[in-house]
């Protein structure tokens, strides 16, 4: 893929809702609910503040992050469904 978000802007995959429990239950689509982890895909460059300089983003490509409940642009690529966020909406990242 080679799509690059401009300025603050980080492109996510959200990470596929658990349909079994660890006990082994089912669990239906509905109920699952929305997933609000993801994998950083893609960042830009950064913000330039007043002064001209370019504020790096916070995160790294590979990172796994927590988003927002609401949010973000929906963008469709190579047939899988991806999430433009800005920088300052993601929540935290996952420390490895």
């Amino acid at each position: 893929m080679k799509f690059l978000p401009l300025f603050d802007r980080v492109l996510v995959e959200r990470l596929v809702a658990e349909t079994v429990t660890k006990g082994g239950i089912m669990l239906p689509e509905k109920s699952a609910g929305k997933v609000l982890q993801a994998t950083v895909v893609a960042v830009g460059p950064g913000s330039v503040n007043p002064k001209g300089h370019v504020l790096p983003v916070s995160v790294k490509v590979g990172e796994k992050v927590l988003l927002p409940e609401y949010g973000g642009t929906k963008v469709s690529l190579d047939d899988k469904d991806y999430f433009l966020f800005r920088d300052a909406d993601i929540l935290g990242k996952y420390a490895e």
